[in-house]
């Protein structure tokens, strides 16, 4: 990481916001994949979660963005945590441009994100199966997207979007710029790429940059019954005061911190 993110060929308004957010030196991902995105180029990029994708796909689409009401960006993800962590990004680094942002997913009162995407959204964060209810209600209407990103693809296959998502991107009849994001690459993705895809260019973070080496990192392999049980050993022989612990879903965090709290 040795660029600027002004040396990326982004617009003042940008640099505002990312200077006013503390961003000042881009992500190994960010400096790689921008650029590229900026030509118009499909990419594939490989990447985890916590790597900086996000911004390395946003600032492109913010650059791209026209003042239209329509729709102009569709970023489709995995959950609805992720669509709004994504929506909130962006819309942070949108903050000196015009530009409106709309988290769309499952859970969420159907009605009050028709009077939202009534009132003119530029870049769409959506779920496939929410995404889909409203392509049937014809609510939203694709007819005018050129650039679409499905953001941790391996996770939306794992979770059987697979078929949503080619129904989705068969919908996208403008001639669009397609950018894919996953920590693996599996071989659906291959094929959603050949049959989507104009020559991507592949992207991909070295497993160096994604970790810091103060940082010491272990896993163990074990059944999902198994987990909890783990979790509260490895707790009580810890001896730290404090512990950060990640989950997969809002739901799952919320029902975690409620056993854990039973066994103080």
């Amino acid at each position: 990481m040795t660029g600027l993110f002004d040396e990326l060929g982004l617009n003042k308004k940008l640099l505002l916001a990312l200077k006013e957010s503390g961003y000042t030196v881009p992500f190994p991902i960010q400096e790689k994949a921008i650029p590229i995105i900026l030509q118009g180029n499909d990419v594939i990029g490989q990447a985890h979660t916590g790597t900086g994708k996000t911004a390395a796909y946003s600032l492109p689409i913010l650059m791209k963005i026209k003042n239209a009401r329509s729709a102009q960006a569709l970023v489709l993800v995995p959950t609805r945590e992720l669509a709004i962590q994504v929506a909130k990004e962006m819309n942070k680094l949108a903050k000196y441009t015009e530009t409106k942002v709309a988290a769309i997913y499952g859970g969420q009162n159907m009605r009050n994100q028709i009077i939202r995407l009534e009132r003119g959204i530029h870049i769409i964060v959506a779920t496939p199966g929410r995404l889909m209810d409203h392509i049937g209600q014809k609510t939203i209407y694709l007819d005018t997207i050129d650039f679409v990103v499905l953001d941790e693809a391996d996770r939306m296959l794992d979770m059987g979007f697979i078929e949503d998502i080619n129904y989705i991107l068969s919908k996208v009849k403008h001639k669009k710029q397609l950018c894919l994001f996953s920590a693996t690459i599996l071989p659906e993705i291959i094929e959603i790429s050949k049959r989507y895809m104009k020559n991507p260019i592949h992207v991909t973070v070295n497993q160096n940059d994604i970790t810091l080496k103060t940082i010491e990192q272990m896993y163990l392999i074990i059944n999902e019954k198994e987990k909890y049980n783990h979790l509260c050993n490895l707790i009580k022989q810890s001896n730290n005061n404090q512990m950060l612990i990640f989950t997969s879903t809002k739901q799952k965090a919320e029902e975690l911190a409620t056993n854990l709290r039973k066994k103080e």
